[in-house]
């Protein structure tokens, strides 16, 4: 059985010289992250829409994926919307293999090298991540960042989970949230007449006839390479280039690594955007009927480069009352909440209705769990929901205009009328990502959904979400299509509808 010693040896190599504590326990914890990863890909050799793909089986004893070429794989049934750590081997031909990596280094199909390194990065750096996770308390976080550093192994979904290229492990020990650090921000000043500016921006980052933009300290030394001025420490959350302010708004900087799938700058659209989208918001929360609340943008610069660029966002805390607790989705796996099927049904109606509703209205909102956060009352209720991050959100001026919303001032990639981009935003995110999460596999997900169902608003769009199949990124696609830029995807069978065995792994 194969496995890629590469990455995870230049890991343990460093991690003896900066952390060797952690070191026995990276090991150990290397094969549960390998078969993670594995699970991760080997959902999108089942049910992407791979070019090289010709045929897929399910039987009794598996799944079998035949190649074009001829070859063929052979491992467990996928079910689609599992979380975990489920499939620790696939067989290629007659070879088995535990490693993502190696995996797809044997399958050679285009781009799969490429692939195949960032895979062993996410192996090495999620066997980090779980070395040093917090040991689970009986207690509840006090502060917003303590539930972000609870989320240790990144995207449910995605085999990249943890990839972060261009990280040493001094670097994912430094700024990564599930390591718990304390990072010290710094600013670069840059006159008032070279940047571009939205909302308000506070006084304490101007100085004289400069504008003090926040930088992370990645970013300064390995992209920027110039020193920055201390101003403030904070805790990176779970999108790492966004960090909290003790007492004060979350800061989101701009950081040029790939994480996941893509590179995390902020480009001058989305600053000069980020006022009209909070005007928006606003408008939009005070018709959902205290469903939801989106967390408004206080100001935003940049020295018109996305390398060099930051948006200043409220707290999703200051939207809890006395006695509530605000968390992201992605965080309730990590929980001692007790999740019952009727707790997961209340959710799911939550979840659904709110985002049916403002898709009704005209906006869908890319709710997965790390932008969605739920607000739970002291017996653990779920309440009402917050939503933080309008950057990458669709708008259909259409909808919102026959209710008489006008938003003349938005344009770009963010707006459009198109019914099945506008679907697919809202459904891959929500039911393929943050319930799907929460619920922690297919019959779990469909269980919820269909006791929601008779108390959600009867839309065309609730109507396109049962009958249909489920719209999802094509992740692992995405990552062997360099060549095509944007969004891919493929169709996951409707949760609504599969019998619970159809979903055995």
């Amino acid at each position: 059985m194969y496995h890629s010693p590469t990455a995870e040896a230049e890991a343990a190599e460093e991690l003896a010289a900066v952390r060797p504590a952690l070191r026995d326990r990276c090991r150990a914890a290397l094969p549960g992250a390998r078969a993670a990863v594995l699970t991760r890909l080997w959902r999108a050799l089942a049910h992407e829409q791979l070019p090289w793909v010709a045929a897929r089986t399910a039987g009794a004893h598996g799944l079998t994926v035949r190649l074009a070429d001829g070859r063929a794989l052979h491992g467990p049934r996928s079910d689609p919307y599992a979380t975990g750590d489920r499939v620790t081997e696939v067989r290629l031909g007659r070879e088995g293999y535990a490693d993502p990596a190696r995996l797809m280094t044997d399958l050679a199909v285009p781009h799969a090298a490429a692939f195949a390194a960032e895979l062993a990065n996410s192996v090495a750096s999620l066997a980090l991540s779980r070395a040093d996770a917090a040991e689970p308390g009986a207690g509840w976080p006090e502060r917003d960042w303590e539930w972000e550093q609870r989320v240790v192994d990144g995207h449910p979904f995605h085999p990249n989970c943890r990839s972060r290229p261009g990280f040493s492990v001094a670097d994912q020990l430094a700024y990564g949230p599930e390591h718990r650090p304390v990072v010290e921000l710094g600013t670069v000043a840059v006159p008032v007449a070279e940047c571009l500016v939205s909302g308000e921006w506070p006084a304490e980052l101007r100085s004289g006839g400069d504008l003090l933009l926040p930088v992370h300290p990645w970013q300064a030394a390995h992209v920027l390479k110039r020193t920055t001025v201390p101003w403030r420490t904070a805790h990176p959350l779970m999108s790492l280039r966004t960090l909290a302010l003790p007492g004060g708004p979350h800061v989101k900087t701009a950081l040029s690594a790939r994480l996941t799938s893509s590179v995390r700058d902020i480009s001058p659209y989305s600053v000069r955007a980020s006022a009209a989208l909070s005007t928006l918001a606003a408008d939009l929360v005070g018709r959902m009927g205290g469903l939801l609340d989106i967390t408004h943008t206080l100001g935003a610069a940049t020295a018109h480069s996305p390398n060099l660029a930051v948006l200043l966002r409220e707290s999703p805390e200051v939207y809890a009352a006395p006695g509530e607790r605000v968390l992201p989705v992605a965080a309730l796996s990590t929980t001692a909440l007790p999740r019952s099927a009727d707790w997961l049904a209340a959710f799911t109606r939550l979840a659904l209705t709110a985002g049916l509703r403002l898709l009704e209205l005209g906006v869908a909102l890319e709710a997965h769990g790390q932008n969605l956060l739920v607000v739970l009352a002291a017996d653990d209720t779920p309440l009402r929901l917050v939503y933080r991050d309008l950057a990458d959100i669709r708008i259909s001026p259409a909808r919102l205009a026959g209710h008489g919303i006008v938003v003349s001032e938005l344009t770009g990639r963010l707006v459009t009328d198109d019914e099945v981009s506008l679907r697919r935003k809202l459904f891959g995110s929500l039911v393929g990502g943050a319930l799907a999460a929460a619920a922690g596999s297919g019959p779990a997900l469909g269980a919820a959904l269909r006791a929601a169902l008779p108390d959600l608003p009867r839309t065309p769009d609730l109507a396109a979400l049962c009958e249909n199949p489920l719209p999802v990124k094509a992740l692992t696609l995405m990552r062997l299509s360099p060549e095509t830029p944007g969004d891919l995807w493929t169709e996951l069978p409707s949760p609504f509808v599969l019998e619970a065995d159809t979903y055995d792994q």
